[in-house]
């Protein structure tokens, strides 16, 4: 009976961990397999080269302190926030260990979104050269979420709960069952976005084993990037208004979430804070500023390249502020990061 029990009680531990979220899309069993797509073999090919293993290729045994400056204190947001100054010392180094728990902790569920998107992304993409990378891709993911978790759970030893507006826009990418839709807001958007967290992270990281971990997840990121990129080329050109409109509705609704969801209501809640004073410091901060700016230098350029900076979504991105990337060389991105 009491390991019955405790059988009952595992289940019941297990279901409150998980989430079950119906989705439904076609899937395309594709009889040519000769490359159709130009460019995708190659990325396939680059995505073997690459392959690495977060076990044997990470110093694992590096001692981490979890309230170290691991990022620049001069660069937190909450410099200008008043209760923040009010913090001892100790307070502040926990602090600083709670935001980059909880900022890793939206990597790793966004590399599980990315996981599950990808696994879909096999059986619905079209063309055989785009399931080959798509599994390749599938492989990747389960590494970046191998990797992060391991980083939380033995390094900084706390992990948070997804935030509500990356659920949200998860939740919207698994569920459609259009594998454009899919490419749009995984490979595109929430990679794009990716990116150019990680980028910002490893060039100020101060912890040789995060800085490495980065490293090497940011080079599978422009792999995933691309592939979406090239999957995607020419697929709007004549594609009908009301189907484009779709799709720019989605680009808006996807960024404006993905703006949103870095202002920090979390570290607010958990510290008694007033959420809204607290946003506006973070939104006003140069720090704040640059870095949401920085997160869609990929973004903007490419929907550009696939035909998708149209009159509306032209709008919404000049409100937003972000017009401004529509020219930005992604290739020189890479190259400065040394991936290109």
């Amino acid at each position: 009976m009491q390991a019955t029990a405790a059988a009952v009680n595992q289940l019941e531990n297990m279901e409150r961990e998980m989430d079950i979220v119906l989705a439904s899309y076609d899937t395309s069993l594709v009889w040519n397999y000769a490359t159709t797509k130009e460019g995708l073999h190659d990325l396939y090919e680059k995505a073997k080269r690459e392959q690495w293993n977060g076990t044997e290729q990470l110093a694992w045994e590096t001692q981490v302190d979890p309230e170290g400056e691991i990022l620049p204190e001069f660069l937190n947001p909450l410099n200008d926030f008043a209760p923040f100054h009010k913090l001892n010392a100790r307070e502040k180094a926990r602090l600083r260990h709670a935001q980059l728990a909880l900022q890793l902790s939206q990597f790793l569920h966004g590399e599980q979104g990315a996981l599950i998107i990808a696994s879909q992304l096999v059986g619905g993409v079209p063309w055989m050269d785009a399931k080959y990378y798509a599994g390749s891709q599938t492989m990747d993911e389960a590494r970046h979420v191998e990797v992060f978790s391991r980083y939380l759970r033995e390094k900084l030893e706390w992990q948070w709960p997804i935030t509500p507006s990356l659920r949200e826009l998860l939740d919207a990418t698994v569920q459609d069952s259009r594998w454009d839709f899919k490419y749009l807001g995984m490979q595109i958007l929430i990679e794009g976005l990716a990116m150019a967290a990680f980028g910002s992270l490893h060039s100020i990281c101060q912890e040789p084993l995060l800085k490495n971990l980065l490293k090497y997840v940011m080079k599978d990121e422009a792999r995933h990037v691309a592939f979406g990129v090239l999957s995607l080329r020419d697929h709007y050109k004549d594609m009908p208004a009301n189907e484009l409109a779709d799709r720019e509705d989605f680009i808006i609704y996807a960024s404006r979430l993905m703006r949103d969801r870095l202002v920090g209501s979390q570290i607010a809640d958990a510290m008694g804070w007033d959420v809204v004073a607290l946003q506006k410091t973070v939104l006003e901060s140069e720090t704040g500023r640059l870095f949401r700016g920085m997160l869609f230098q990929r973004i903007v350029p490419n929907l550009k390249k696939l035909g998708l900076l149209t009159p509306k979504v032209r709008r919404a991105f000049e409100e937003m502020d972000i017009l401004k990337f529509e020219d930005v060389n992604t290739d020189d991105l890479d190259r400065q990061i040394g991936f290109a």
